[in-house]
């Protein structure tokens, strides 16, 4: 169920798309977009009253942007969650979106260090689960 992105990011002008239209749009099967939205609080298709899922543009734009980070960038589920959590935060207080750290002539650094931050938070929370950290 794989399409190439210039096919994924092709949105038509409608109001509502049900699950199988999205999975086509977003390269992704049903499955995954179901699981997605346990995994990203933001990701809450619309419920018909026959219980399908209806999805808004706003809500393809979300997850083609969950697919890049996930497929594109690497990204694990809880780093993009992260990832999510800051650019909406941004938004919400100043109204601009995060800016990309890995724009610039570091481009390669920042990214590492994001991700290793990203790695080591992960690690931690780890820890902490299975009681090594307190």
């Amino acid at each position: 169920m794989k399409q190439t992105s210039a096919q994924a990011e092709h949105i038509p002008e409608k109001k509502y798309f049900r699950i199988g239209e999205v999975s086509r749009i977003v390269g992704v099967d049903t499955y995954v977009l179901r699981y997605w939205e346990t995994e990203f609080p933001r990701v809450r298709p619309h419920r018909a009253k026959s219980k399908q899922r209806l999805y808004r543009k706003k809500d393809v734009e979300q997850l083609l942007y969950i697919k890049k980070l996930l497929h594109d960038e690497g990204y694990t589920i809880s780093g993009a969650r992260k990832v999510l959590e800051n650019r909406y935060r941004s938004e919400g207080s100043g109204g601009q979106p995060v800016a990309d750290p890995r724009q610039g002539s570091e481009k390669g650094e920042r990214h590492t260090l994001e991700k290793l931050s990203l790695i080591k938070n992960e690690l931690q929370d780890i820890l902490q689960k299975v009681g090594f950290v307190k």
